[in-house]
């Protein structure tokens, strides 16, 4: 079951689901708007790069900046502002906003989950597919969360058992 804005308010209000810092103008009908911080990972330059042996972290620098440009096919990580903090029987997905996905801007390319159990700010994978550069700003609500009730709680909270779920 997909959560409304009542029952995400709701939710909010008990301390079942925690957003930090969260304006209540980000919930919208079915899902919480995402802020992009100022943390931003791009590539470092590669020959090769076997998945088998290397971690992503080994593959990116970070910058911290309230804006960046990203070129036509280029892509980067960014990270929400907002923590997210669920129980062990709520899921979210991240998506995109329609209104930067008609501009070009991918801002996950797989990894939408938000796992049962997890506290912490999430990742995004942000492509430009648009034939012009795109300049992004921290700040800008470029993504949004839904959130769905497990039809049992998991028994591996993401928070506890994810590997990278540590350390975002």
């Amino acid at each position: 079951m997909i959560l409304s804005d009542k029952d995400i308010e709701k939710m909010l209000k008990k301390g079942t689901i925690k957003i930090v810092p969260l304006d209540k103008g980000q919930i919208g009908p079915a899902s919480v708007d995402l802020t992009l911080s100022d943390e931003w990972y791009f590539f470092n330059k590669q020959k090769i790069v076997d998945l088998s042996k290397t971690g992503f972290e080994k593959c990116f620098n970070k910058k911290n900046a309230k804006n960046i440009t990203l070129r036509p096919g280029e892509m980067c990580l960014g990270k929400t502002v907002e923590k997210i903090t669920l129980p062990n029987y709520i899921m979210g997905k991240l998506e995109g906003r329609s209104r930067f996905a008609r501009m070009g801007l991918i801002i996950h390319t797989t990894s939408a989950l938000v796992q049962p159990g997890s506290n912490n700010r999430q990742v995004l994978e942000i492509v430009n597919l648009a034939p012009f550069p795109i300049k992004l700003h921290a700040g800008m609500r470029v993504s949004q969360v839904l959130f769905e009730r497990l039809l049992s709680p998991t028994g591996k909270p993401y928070a506890k058992f994810g590997k990278i779920a540590r350390i975002q």
